[in-house]
């Protein structure tokens, strides 16, 4: 793509040198940001059987919003500071993980005070010009944010970011540009992320095949004597996981309070769900306790090849084994600890994430706030397990499909980042006036 015939140095630092005919504006000369609110979560006529759609700030995932899982009434929208956003306007989400994320609303909705609208209040600026400009302007965003775990910035810094205007014409056809040329690359990353969403069922489908009914195809079966169960090889045998393994929770006066939170070098991690991510564990991010309360409660001290099962809360069920971990560990209270197990604990692992460990789950938990699976139940779920030999045979067989299978999710995954950075690129030099796209025409169908 060629370049513009002539440029101009500017004293401004996010675009020092722009197209002659191009201009620097705050976003205030050609838009009124204004941001929402949300009604009282306790007053359900706010909420119950609403029509408005309500987006908090995790709807802006820097795309298009076509959507809306939340509703609120109009008795929620007159009494609260949340506002209608026209269709067709650009939104920032301002605070935590999600500051700085855009989203271009294609339909009428409201949204939170973490949420910012550009509406745009004149004819000098045209709203996907603006999508394209700010999905650019991350940087520039987050310089201005201030604050703790929920940093942020506010609707006044909004309003004082700086942006490119060319023309409207102009404008009009860098979007389409961008439009025409993002839709092929989204496409590409669809197409890519299905992949990774049948490799996914295609690695759990392996693992359930093989930890319930083994590798030999031809092997006699018999009735486990248990509905569910069905069918297992004859010469396995159904086991309660309080015969294999020693469950261990943070309870009574294990607990904690904030007073015991520390430093990261000041004390010990604190697994929490969010340390549990698909197939692995992480530690980037943890949250620490004291060295006195860690020596407290040496039973659900966590090491190499400890399983773990999350027993409170929305992710109630999930597991995750422990390798490679660096540093001393405990458990928060959402957590239990698999120790003593006397069989091979990978094994144990993948079984756990069976389709007939997830039935048990679901059968046992309580609680609609705070869902939750007692210690008791969990040392009591049943399932089929092999002999000791035929174990090892199954984790080897895993984990030749296991490797093959992480490569190529590897390989995709470092595919769709590409994409994504190719993507970016191509949107930022069009909005910053590095190429000149004013000859463009989109191909003929």
């Amino acid at each position: 793509m060629k370049k513009y015939e002539s440029y101009k140095i500017t004293k401004n630092i996010w675009y020092s040198k722009i197209p002659s005919h191009w201009a620097v504006c705050k976003v205030k000369h050609i838009a009124n940001p204004y941001a929402g609110g949300t009604p009282s979560t306790v007053k359900p006529d706010y909420w119950e059987n609403g029509k408005i759609p309500w987006l908090p700030s995790g709807k802006l995932q820097n795309r298009e919003i076509i959507s809306a899982e939340k509703f609120i009434t109009e008795l929620g929208l007159n009494k609260s500071s949340t506002k209608w956003i026209k269709p067709n306007t650009v939104l920032i989400a301002l605070t935590g993980a999600t500051c700085a994320n855009i989203g271009y609303l294609t339909f009428r909705a409201c949204a939170n005070q973490s949420v910012v609208a550009i509406d745009e209040n004149n004819a000098k600026s045209y709203s996907r010009y603006l999508y394209y400009m700010f999905l650019s302007m991350r940087k520039q965003i987050l310089t201005h944010q201030t604050g703790g775990a929920q940093a942020g910035i506010n609707n006044e810094e909004v309003r004082n970011l700086y942006l490119l205007t060319p023309s409207l014409q102009e404008q009009t056809q860098i979007a389409n540009y961008l439009d025409h040329k993002t839709q092929i690359i989204d496409a590409l990353i669809e197409k890519k992320e299905h992949l990774i969403k049948k490799l996914q069922a295609q690695r759990k489908a392996i693992i359930n095949e093989a930890v319930t009914k083994g590798l030999n195809k031809n092997a006699p079966l018999k009735d486990s004597g248990i509905e569910w169960l069905g069918i297992i090889p004859e010469h396995w045998e159904v086991v309660k996981l309080k015969q294999i393994a020693e469950a261990y929770g943070r309870i009574g006066y294990r607990g904690y309070t904030t007073s015991d939170i520390v430093g990261e070098n000041e004390g010990a991690i604190t697994i929490s769900p969010s340390n549990m991510k698909g197939n692995y564990m992480t530690f980037d991010i943890s949250t620490y306790i004291s060295w006195e309360k860690y020596e407290e409660s040496p039973e659900i001290k966590i090491y190499n090849d400890d399983i773990l099962m999350v027993k409170t809360g929305s992710t109630y069920g999930k597991v995750g084994i422990v390798k490679n971990l660096k540093k001393k560990a405990t458990i928060n209270p959402q957590v239990l600890v698999l120790k003593s197990v006397k069989i091979n604990s990978d094994y144990l692992y993948n079984l756990l994430r069976t389709n007939y460990i997830k039935y048990q789950i679901e059968t046992n938990v309580i609680g609609s706030t705070i869902p939750t699976i007692s210690q008791t139940k969990v040392l009591n779920f049943s399932f089929p397990l092999p002999p000791n030999n035929e174990i090892e045979e199954i984790i080897n067989f895993i984990q030749i499909k296991m490797d093959i299978i992480d490569k190529t999710h590897k390989l995709i995954e470092t595919q769709i980042k590409k994409l994504k950075s190719y993507r970016q690129s191509i949107i930022s030099e069009a909005v910053t006036g590095k190429i000149d796209v004013r000859d463009w025409q989109p191909p003929k169908k």
